[in-house]
Order: C-alpha cells, then sequence, then structure tokens
C-alpha cells in the first residue's frame, strides 16, 4: 500500500507538470548555432576542393535549419566574418525559413576566433529562455568550427559551466587535422571533413530536435513508476521538481574566501534564488493534488 501511495504521488507531479506546461505554451525546443566566420573558413577543403569550408557551412545550415521542425526557437551567432556587424545574425526567435536563410546568405569570412566569448553569450541566451519556459524543452548550442579557439582559457572556462546548467553541446570540426580541443568534453563530436559530411553531421545532431522527451502519458507513467521502491520514487520526485539552475554563466569565476579550520565551523549555506516567473497558482494547484491524493490513499489503506 505505501509503495502505492508513492506511485501515485508521483503521478500527480507528472500530471500537475504535464498540465502546467500545455496551458502556458512552452513546448518549445531551442537550438543556437554558432558558426565560426573567421578568415580560414573562406579555405577550401583538402580532400574536395571544389568548395570552401564556408560554402559548404552555408549550404548545410539553409539545409538542415529549414527541415526544423516549425515552432523551434533557432538563433544563429557569428563570429568574426566581414560584414558582420552584430553577433546575433539572427536572434534567438521563431523559426522564419526565408528570413534565416537571408542571414546565412551574408555571411563572408574573415577575422580570427573567438569562440570562449561566444558560447558565453549563446549559453546565457538559452538560460534566459529557460526561465521564460519555466525550464521545459530541449536547450541546445551546435558549434561549427574549422580550428582551435584563440581564447582557448575561456573556452577552457566557460565548457563545463555550460554543461552543469543542462545545456547540451554538440561540435563539428570543419576539415581539421586533428579533433578540436572540445572532442572530449562536448556531449558530441564530428568531423567533417569533405562538404557531404558537414551535411550530414548537421542533419544528424539537428535530427535529434523535436522530442524533448519528457512527454508522457498518465497511464504509462503509472506503470512505469510502479514497481519503484519508496527511496528511488521519492528521490524522483525530488529530481523532478528542483530545476536546472538558470544563473548568467559569469565572465570570471568568483573565487570563495577561505575560511580559517576550526573543529565548530560549520557547513556553509548557499543563498536560495528565488525563480521569477507567474508559476504560484500552478504551485497551489500541484499540492491541492497531492494533499487530495494522500488522504485518499490514506482511506483506502483503512
Amino acid at each position: 500500500m505505501k509503495q502505492a501511495k508513492v506511485s501515485f504521488l508521483l503521478l500527480c507531479v507528472f500530471i500537475f507538470v504535464q498540465i502546467s506546461i500545455a496551458d502556458n505554451g512552452v513546448h518549445t525546443d531551442n537550438i543556437i548555432v554558432i558558426l565560426d566566420a573567421s578568415g580560414s573558413m573562406r579555405d577550401r577543403f583538402r580532400a574536395d576542393e571544389t568548395k570552401s569550408k564556408m560554402d559548404a557551412a552555408k549550404e548545410a545550415l539553409k539545409e538542415v535549419l529549414a527541415k526544423v521542425p516549425d515552432g523551434t526557437n533557432i538563433g544563429l551567432l557569428v563570429f568574426s566574418g566581414r560584414n558582420i556587424r552584430d553577433e546575433w545574425v539572427y536572434p534567438l526567435g521563431p523559426k522564419d525559413t526565408a528570413r534565416l536563410i537571408a542571414a546565412i546568405d551574408l555571411l563572408q569570412p574573415e577575422g580570427g576566433t573567438p569562440l570562449g566569448r561566444y558560447m558565453r553569450i549563446g549559453a546565457n541566451r538559452l538560460l534566459e529562455q529557460r526561465e521564460k519556459q519555466y525550464n521545459y524543452g530541449n536547450y541546445r548550442l551546435l558549434i561549427v568550427t574549422d580550428g582551435e579557439a584563440q581564447d582557448n582559457d575561456k573556452v577552457a572556462q566557460y565548457t563545463p559551466e555550460i554543461l552543469n546548467r543542462q545545456i547540451r553541446v554538440d561540435v563539428i570540426g570543419v576539415d581539421m587535422k586533428t579533433d578540436h580541443k572540445l572532442a572530449t568534453d562536448a556531449d558530441s563530436y564530428r568531423r567533417a571533413d569533405n562538404p557531404g559530411e558537414l551535411v550530414a553531421a548537421v542533419s544528424q545532431i539537428l535530427a535529434e530536435t523535436g522530442g524533448t522527451g519528457t512527454d508522457i502519458d498518465g497511464a504509462d507513467a503509472f506503470e512505469d513508476i510502479a514497481p519503484l521502491s519508496s527511496e528511488v520514487a521519492f528521490d524522483l520526485i525530488q529530481r523532478i521538481t528542483t530545476p536546472p539552475s538558470n544563473t548568467a554563466i559569469a565572465t570570471t569565476v568568483k573565487q570563495m574566501p577561505t575560511q580559517p579550520k576550526t573543529s565548530t565551523q560549520q557547513p556553509m549555506r548557499q543563498p536560495v534564488q528565488k525563480r521569477s516567473g507567474g508559476n504560484s497558482g500552478w504551485l497551489l494547484i500541484g499540492l491541492v493534488i497531492l494533499i487530495a491524493g494522500f488522504f485518499i490513499f490514506r482511506r483506502i489503506g483503512r
């Protein structure tokens, strides 16, 4: 009976989350492409000299992004470039295929490779969007680059911060002699040594867009959680109800002051962060559902 109560409580949480997100219309996936438009992208592929790396990247992005499901939020960040006045070539927002393709067509390679700086800009924009969507949806950075970053110290600093905030990072190394340093840190890494491989790499990564993995039917949810032990079930409740951090990534890591070691020293408590948004009403509804479920099973238990 105790296990049935736990399962019912979990089911209430699932239903509460589904009702809330459905009503608020936050079933939206978010992709920010960080495209390298540095001077080296004008070079041609070593294995296929018919196209420059930039031309191939532009064609691949236009072809694949046009097929991304409608309703997806797309953003395009481009670093360097000859005629780029604004780092956001296409600000994160609903996909407008014609406007997106027009923005991609304008790009001309020139300049350096400040990848770390742009990773932080893209990640912080995704965190801002995730706060607006009550932590629901997919959030990912797709990095397309042909060389190591000039600011590798920033890449090393920001990458774990981004991953710890549950933003997915996919990297495509375009005709690189060796794998990019992000190959071992990113969620996925693909080599693209010719135009065909570049199209395939972008397609494979963006093919995963459109399913958040959090939609679940109530009956199926009950079947899935029924066999769980009380300990595992309560841990799952905590994970479901504890949102990922949407705190912006800082330009520098703040060092905590060294505390003197004493036998009576208490562990330092982290300040509780208040989340913005109109969730108070739904929280009240969720609590009512949970309390009602508890008393229903209490009666059954008798």
